[in-house]
């Protein structure tokens, strides 16, 4: 194929560079554009700008296909784990034996938070949302390490990569408990990962919570399948922040922060606030999906369609067969569970979410497992966070590792006012300021 495109400005062709990827994904490589010609491309959001060259992880939206290291998700999700699959994450290898144990150790020996952390959780109001105390938090903790600061030491990376994995689910746990006015339950040395988090989110002082093994799977599997994806908003965040170089904990706490906007990792929880509000108006799902189709109506099928997966999302199958699968081993009905797979097999069936490609995403079934867990809606955003922290840490490495990595920067098209000179305040007159300029910021007395 032609390595090269040309592209036209006034008459003069600029001949640019054709990146092809190793599943065949190309790009125009733009990065001299500017230098050459004084121009810039302007694509607002980022829908069609690749901001890296990744080895980690590889989506086909129109196929449905997910990969971590090259490993399809069906495989990962059928035979591994989520610590296993973070390993392969954040190295790029399945890891040996030996490699499993030193990391399984690692993540042991750091799990425990520094008790001064307590004292942060304290000043805390219990109305605080997990999500600013887990933000918080990670931050504060890289003030207890202080190999964290200075210029990056590699090797260290493994210690502190290991450390980050392991206390998210520590402050994570700690948050939920400080939201419900409850003590601080301390993670257990010997209990696997999954388990050890449940442990430490719902055991009480006189007696231990043992998980059944299904509900463990079920949420080993939820963040399995949350490892990373790709260059979403919180992934693209931490990748602007390590390359300015800033530490681990500090790239994963601004990831926590993009991860709480409701348009990401806040969709499970819209999910099972429309299926609520669907239940509560005694609606099986029927009326919901009319008034869905019609745009007039204000009314959105949450957890269907992906800004990625134009197909059905590959996690979206995995995780409804273990849903169904936790369900019954616990014994739970759900009519909120009814109502979903009413609504999948009818976007699944009518011709209007078929035209227009709304199949359910991995948002449909993870909140359901979730809320079978008794993990409360607050809460959803904080899982999401902790499964996706592999991801965050293999960007954050991909950066660290590469040579010619420079920090992000990216430019603007500037459409504000064009020069003008500074007006004393004696001589304004507002008539003539640009309304979309003019504050309208009440003025309050103390």
């Amino acid at each position: 194929m032609n390595h090269t495109a040309t592209l036209q400005i006034n008459g003069t062709a600029c001949s640019l560079p054709i990146i092809e990827g190793t599943e065949s994904e190309t790009g125009i490589d733009v990065s001299a554009l500017r230098s050459r010609t004084g121009y810039i491309t302007l694509d607002d959001g980022y829908a069609n700008t690749g901001s890296c060259a990744s080895r980690i992880t590889f989506i086909d939206g129109e196929k449905g296909i997910l990969r971590y290291r090259g490993i399809d998700i069906e495989e990962i999700a059928e035979k591994s784990t989520f610590i296993e699959t973070a390993y392969l994450v954040i190295y790029g290898h399945l890891p040996t034996p030996a490699e499993m144990k030193r990391f399984s150790q690692l993540l042991t020996e750091n799990q425990s938070l520094h008790e001064l952390m307590k004292h942060h959780f304290e000043g805390f109001p219990t109305t605080a949302h997990p999500m600013a105390m887990l933000s918080s938090m990670i931050n504060a903790t890289s003030c207890f390490y202080p190999g964290l600061m200075g210029r990056r030491n590699p090797a260290r990376f493994d210690v502190q990569a290991a450390r980050l994995l392991s206390q998210v689910r520590t402050i994570a746990a700690f948050s939920y408990r400080k939201s419900r006015g409850l003590p601080i339950i301390y993670p257990k040395p010997d209990a696997p990962y999954t388990e050890n988090f449940l442990h430490m989110m719902f055991s009480l002082p006189y007696r231990d919570y043992a998980p059944a093994p299904e509900s463990a799977r079920a949420l080993d599997l939820v963040l399995l399948l949350h490892a990373d994806h790709e260059q979403n908003c919180s992934t693209s965040t931490v990748r602007m922040v390590a390359s300015s170089q800033a530490n681990l904990f500090a790239c994963a706490a601004a990831g926590v922060c993009a991860l709480w906007g409701p348009l990401h990792g806040g969709a499970n929880q819209a999910v099972i606030e429309m299926l609520e509000e669907i239940h509560r108006s005694g609606d099986d799902g029927s009326a919901f999906i009319a008034a869905a189709k019609d745009k007039t109506s204000g009314r959105k099928l949450m957890g269907f369609g992906h800004r990625v997966y134009k197909n059905y999302d590959p996690r979206a199958r995995i995780i409804r067969k273990a849903c169904d699968e936790l369900l019954a081993a616990l014994h739970v009905t759900d009519p909120l569970l009814d109502i979903a797979k009413r609504l999948e097999a009818a976007a699944l069936h009518d011709p209007y979410f078929i035209e227009h490609k709304l199949y359910p995403n991995v948002d449909f079934y993870s909140g359901i497992i979730m809320r079978a867990l008794g993990i409360p809606l607050e809460m959803f955003p904080v899982m999401f966070a902790i499964g996706r922290t592999p991801g965050w840490i293999a960007n954050a490495k991909e950066i660290m590792d590469d040579p010619k990595a420079r920090i992000y920067r990216p430019r603007q098209i500037y459409i504000g006012p064009a020069h003008r000179h500074y007006v004393p305040i004696e001589q304004r007159d507002l008539s003539s300021t640009p309304a979309q300029e003019s504050p309208a910021v009440p003025c309050h007395s103390a």
